[in-house]
């Protein structure tokens, strides 16, 4: 069991195929930006949500270990990489408060068009009873009640609440901050290293050099 540091605990889920610089300064701004104790990186092994990763687990724990060596308030969780079934948010929280204090406060890190897709997600109002919820933006792209379906638009207006109330309840509030504007996405990272051409100043330098050693993403991966 990893121990928990005193203070709210920001979550940051995701297959990290590969791990980028977006995923980082996202973690860094919420840990700043929200005064939390720590963040843990909870990569995932069999996605509820998503399509299959293309690296393998071990790869993309792999490349997150790297990514965050070295950083006092970044911690790897690794329990859901390696779940034999498909693993949903609320099944990490569940986990995640049988492992920690009930009074914990447990913040899920989103983005906003995650936050618009809300009431898709595996028994979605149940977060609330689990964590607090915390939404980044990205300059140009605020959040806005009215762009948000009706469910979730009713949640927002109920739980919305300034970050320092994060650490006046174990869960069910939730809160904005302002995200860097890096449009970098794993997906055209994967692209643009199929066709040869450079992801430097994209990935971190020990994550360029494990995908270069491994021959990830390439062509090459895909030859029988």
């Amino acid at each position: 069991m990893i121990p928990a540091p005193p203070g709210p605990i920001g979550l940051l889920g995701g297959t990290f195929d590969p791990v980028h610089f977006a995923h980082l300064r996202l973690a860094e701004e919420a840990l700043e930006r929200l005064t939390l104790a720590q963040v843990r990186w909870i990569p995932s092994g069999q996605p509820g949500h998503r399509e299959q990763p293309v690296a393998s687990t071990a790869d993309r724990v792999a490349m997150v270990k790297l990514a965050i060596a070295g950083h006092p308030r970044f911690q790897l969780d690794e329990a859901d990489a390696w779940s034999q079934q498909a693993v949903y948010t609320v099944n990490t929280l569940e986990r995640l408060r049988s492992e920690l204090s009930e009074q914990i406060p447990l913040v899920v890190i989103i983005g906003a068009d995650q936050l618009r897709a809300l009431d898709t997600w595996r028994e979605w109002k149940r977060l609330f009873d689990l964590a607090h919820i915390a939404v980044a933006e990205r300059p140009g792209y605020p959040v806005a009640q009215a762009n948000l379906p009706p469910q979730v638009a009713a949640q927002y207006a109920n739980r919305k609440a300034a970050p320092a109330g994060l650490s006046q309840a174990p869960s069910g509030r939730i809160v904005l901050f302002p995200m860097a504007g890096l449009d970098i996405s794993a997906s055209a990272c994967r692209e643009t290293i199929a066709t040869g051409r450079s992801v430097r100043y994209l990935l971190p330098d020990a994550v360029l050099d494990y995908i270069a050693s491994h021959r990830l993403y390439s062509q090459e991966m895909s030859t029988p």
